[in-house]
């Protein structure tokens, strides 16, 4: 009684892969992950955002705006022309990509919490600029690296990321 069999969840699984990887040949969705590219311009913003403050102080409000934004919400706020298609696919994108993906992006939410954290304070003080260029450089550097884990991960990557460089680019 209410036993699934496994065999049969992941057939299952599988057919609904199978139906939207052929839903979105054609698009700017990627066939074999289901995921698109398009996700990693919310992340763009606040690289451009943290690059920006050494110079411009005044961008650090844009900055503590920004907010974190999951996949399925930046499509359905986003003009992306295959949107709806988007949002629907990835409750069918094989966990073998989910979870690093969700584990890459999750990291690059904490990199920007926590240089935002870093970053106010450093401003308040009117430093040289030296300390606030040096952590907002290393931000946006350790997040484009985490961009582009999760870019490789949307083009079928499965290789996995040494945790060692991740807790390197959150200063742990």
């Amino acid at each position: 009684m209410g036993n699934v069999n496994v065999g049969d969840a992941e057939q299952d699984e599988e057919a609904g892969f199978r139906a939207f990887s052929t839903k979105v040949e054609g698009t700017n969705i990627n066939p074999q992950t289901l995921l698109a590219t398009d996700y990693l311009n919310h992340f763009n913003e606040i690289v451009m955002m943290l690059e920006m403050i050494p110079d411009m102080p005044e961008c650090f409000e844009d900055a503590q705006a920004w907010q974190p934004k999951s996949y399925q919400d930046h499509f359905r706020d986003s003009q992306f022309r295959d949107r709806d298609l988007a949002v629907e696919a990835y409750d069918h994108v094989p966990e073998r990509f989910r979870k690093p993906f969700e584990d890459v992006i999750g990291q690059m939410n904490v990199l920007i919490a926590m240089t935002v954290e870093r970053v106010g304070p450093l401003i308040e003080a009117g430093g040289d600029g030296g300390e606030l260029r040096m952590v907002c450089s290393d931000a946006s550097r350790g997040v484009q690296k985490l961009m582009d884990i999760a870019s490789a991960i949307i083009h079928g990557s499965e290789s996995r990321f040494d945790q060692r460089e991740i807790d390197g680019l959150l200063g742990r």
